[in-house]
């Protein structure tokens, strides 16, 4: 997924009210919007390096949207609106491995009147959860906030399995160049214990990272997922 324009670079101030983020720019204070609802755990340090897009909408509040943090010398992708537009690049260009031969890819599939899950592939359901916890050198992390939307999710995915349908869950990180993924069990235990759950009913799991630079974003290749007891 490529940027449509140019990303601006600068630095941060703060995040508040969830949605809002102050970012120094040529020595100037903009207010961005911030299109991430989690804690953004460990990516909120002032002065972090951040990049930022432009638009001119007039009927937008905020011109400018956060895209990515620079955290630990690795850039981040914070914008979760990107995420299924990155999976969907992916899925069109075969870079999941699981995904190489479906032939009908939808969005936003109506599994019940209740939920919607991102992608359903022939008879493959996919869910994806962008992630963009880093507390470890090489080890992504997912939740980085109590999920009870996520742990719907799974118990929903259980379920579809006694419909017919193959659900998987992929856990797009954002994070250049890391090459673990676990569940952040500390953060959110009842997830981790529906994650388990899933596991052993046969729901799959996936774990890919992106290549993220200043013009891209896309699915770069699969990483290990470390399961703890």
């Amino acid at each position: 997924m490529k940027f449509t324009s140019t990303l601006i670079k600068g630095k941060l101030i703060k995040r508040y009210k969830r949605f809002f983020a102050d970012i120094e720019v040529n020595n100037k204070k903009i207010t961005a919007h911030c299109p991430n609802t989690g804690s953004m755990n460990g990516l909120l340090d002032k002065g972090n390096k951040v990049w930022i897009t432009e638009n001119n909408d007039l009927n937008r509040k905020l011109k400018f949207t956060l895209e990515m943090i620079k955290v630990k010398k690795k850039f981040i992708g914070v914008n979760t609106h990107r995420a299924n537009s990155i999976v969907q690049h992916g899925l069109a260009n075969q870079l999941i491995n699981e995904f190489k031969k479906v032939k009908n890819i939808k969005r936003e599939f109506k599994y019940s009147d209740d939920t919607r899950f991102d992608f359903l592939c022939d008879d493959k359901i996919l869910e994806v959860k962008n992630v963009t916890l880093l507390r470890n050198d090489d080890i992504a992390e997912f939740p980085d906030a109590v999920t009870a939307r996520g742990t719907k999710h799974l118990i929903k995915l259980i379920n579809s399995i006694k419909k017919g349908y193959k659900p998987y869950v992929l856990f797009l990180t954002q994070i250049q160049g890391i090459n673990n993924f676990k569940i952040a069990r500390d953060i959110d235990y009842n997830y981790f214990k529906n994650y388990i759950e899933a596991k052993k009913a046969g729901v799959i799991f996936l774990a890919y990272r992106c290549m993220l630079s200043e013009k891209e974003i896309k699915i770069e290749k699969k990483i290990n997922i470390i399961d703890e007891k």
